[in-house]
């Protein structure tokens, strides 16, 4: 059995969830929507460009998480998968899911959009284990900072390390796919790694070291 770690945005989803999941409150009034996308955009910008400082971005993009109810969050939650994340998962991501489900590979979600948003999305890949970036939480109530090491990079890396200690996998039989070149510090570790509709920098990195390039949409 291998190991089978998928990035999720523009990923397995043909979109960006955490981007998207910003856009989605402007619309709904829960935030200030000039700013917010204003904001968003540089944020998302920054992260294509490889220049995110991840916890500028994290305390931008978890502050709203403190200011609603859990239960209003769970219905906007619910919404945001019917209107803006279900139609972002396409025949040819499903079909690789279940292609390694198939061969009974361990099938892990790895990914720096934080868990609130990701954790719903997995379960509809149907997809058993995720590490994401953690919100903190205190009381059932989000506080609108971060828990643990984010998710993101390096850090990508340091968190699969711990799981990989913790549930006993190892990365001997192990495949990544992803689409960005701020994934290279995990692409690198893998045995497999494949390179999905990838970005300009790893579509090079990936040419030069003779990794697989697929696409996933449609």
């Amino acid at each position: 059995m291998a190991l089978a770690i998928f990035d999720l945005d523009n990923t397995l989803l043909n979109g960006d969830s955490d981007y998207l999941w910003g856009k989605f409150l402007a619309k709904q009034g829960h935030v200030d929507t000039k700013h917010y996308e204003k904001e968003n955009q540089r944020f998302y910008d920054e992260y294509v460009d490889g220049t995110l400082d991840i916890f500028e971005f994290l305390e931008f993009s978890l502050a709203p998480l403190s200011q609603i109810g859990m239960s209003e969050l769970a219905q906007l939650h619910n919404r945001f998968m019917d209107e803006c994340i279900r139609p972002l998962i396409t025949l040819q991501s499903r079909a690789l899911i279940k292609k390694h489900a198939e061969q009974k590979d361990t099938l892990l979600i790895i990914t720096a959009t934080n868990l609130f948003i990701t954790e719903p999305i997995a379960k509809e890949l149907d997809i058993p284990n995720i590490l994401a970036t953690d919100p903190e939480m205190i009381n059932n109530r989000y506080t609108g900072k971060v828990h643990g090491t984010p998710c993101f990079r390096e850090g990508k890396v340091e968190r699969l390390t711990i799981w990989l200690k913790e549930t006993g996998n190892n990365l001997t039989n192990s495949y990544f796919y992803s689409d960005s070149h701020n994934d290279l510090p995990l692409l690198e570790a893998v045995k497999k790694p494949v390179a999905v509709n990838p970005d300009e920098t790893l579509r090079s990195h990936a040419e030069m070291k003779d990794w697989d390039i697929i696409s996933l949409t449609d």
